[in-house]
């Protein structure tokens, strides 16, 4: 498959908001300015990454190089790391035993990546899958005994925005957008700049509030509107709300992303190795609890910030990738039963 600039572009731009956020949550507990920026990362940085999971996901039935590739890509991956971060908490701060159904930190994507890919060919054989999607987000939220298991309340939260990058792929809006005329696009990205700064004052005139109510805990899409203090239809109106949101915050970011080659393109390739390696590097940052207090400071929100460019850059280096690989990218092919030949080998995500 051809490569395309913007989506590259997307995915290293995505890659680096995810790592931002992870890096200054510490400083949100003591900081509105960073609080805001979390919210304003968090209202559409995962939802985006999904839509963008959802664009190159294929619908038709799985063969056995794709069941192999869910398999090899996303199931293996996962088990590996959840072991490595077992072992990681459990010589740092005595965690209990391996629990392959509770996933560790950032690890829930790989097992909703998968059983996304495993279900899409299914949602794709019924009528307007995107309302029954959106329906099922809604209704997870009041269902209490559906959970972080296996990240199943998380799955449900946000399989309307993967299905809405399916059915976007569908489109040739991408295409008529990549080809669109300098004075258009001009347009179209001066009213994305108005959305992101109506967003982005709707935070700062309104941080103590989404403090109070701690608006970021919906943005995660995991747990019951019981756990989050809030009942009946207004957990509804709130949930559609934050889904709407997100769907507008994300085209107004995807408008702004350049659609020709830029020297960070490349980089678009190893956003997979950028999201389960850089919670190595924060791990220990979090948790000595440096970021509290007067390290929450404006210089020190803005140090971090910077310090998670770099942390994006470094594990998108061919250095990283060929050091990793046997841990981001396993082959895994001793785990199949028949021997897959070398042309065929699974495409990785």
């Amino acid at each position: 498959m051809t490569r395309v600039p913007l989506w590259d572009n997307a995915r290293v731009a995505i890659i680096a908001l995810v790592v931002i956020g992870h890096a200054i949550q510490r400083q949100t507990y003591d900081s509105n300015n960073a609080l805001g920026v979390y919210l304003a990362i968090y209202a559409f940085h995962m939802p985006a990454f999904m839509l963008v999971s959802g664009y190159f996901s294929r619908s038709t039935p799985l063969d056995t190089r794709r069941m192999r590739g869910i398999v090899a890509d996303l199931i293996v991956p996962y088990l590996i790391f959840q072991t490595i971060w077992t072992i990681v908490q459990w010589l740092v701060e005595g965690a209990d035993s391996f629990n392959p159904t509770a996933p560790k930190w950032t690890l829930w994507f790989l097992l909703t990546l998968a059983i996304f890919r495993v279900a899409l060919p299914y949602l794709a054989l019924v009528r307007w899958p995107l309302v029954w999607a959106i329906a099922g987000s809604v209704a997870v939220g009041y269902w209490g005994n559906v959970d972080s298991t296996f990240s199943l309340s998380r799955t449900m939260g946000i399989l309307p925005f993967f299905l809405l990058g399916w059915m976007l792929a569908q489109t040739d809006l991408v295409e008529r957008w990549r080809t669109a005329p300098r004075s258009i696009v001009v347009g179209v990205r001066a009213a994305s700049v108005a959305v992101w700064g109506a967003w982005i004052a709707v935070v700062a005139l309104n941080i103590q509030l989404f403090r109070d109510m701690d608006l970021r805990l919906w943005f995660f899409y995991d747990e019951s509107y019981r756990e989050l203090d809030t009942s009946g239809p207004q957990a509804a109106v709130l949930r559609l709300a934050i889904m709407a949101l997100a769907v507008v915050l994300t085209a107004a970011f995807l408008v702004l992303i350049p659609r020709r080659e830029t020297v960070v393109s490349h980089l678009g390739r190893a956003t997979i190795y950028v999201y389960l390696l850089h919670s190595f590097v924060l791990y220990p940052i979090r948790e000595s609890g440096i970021l509290r207090d007067e390290h929450s400071s404006a210089t020190w929100l803005l140090a971090m910030i910077a310090v998670s460019l770099l942390i994006t850059l470094v594990l998108s280096s061919a250095w990283v990738q060929r050091l990793f690989r046997p841990l981001v990218q396993p082959r895994a092919r001793w785990l199949f039963r028949d021997a897959e030949p070398a042309a065929s080998a699974p495409g990785r995500t």
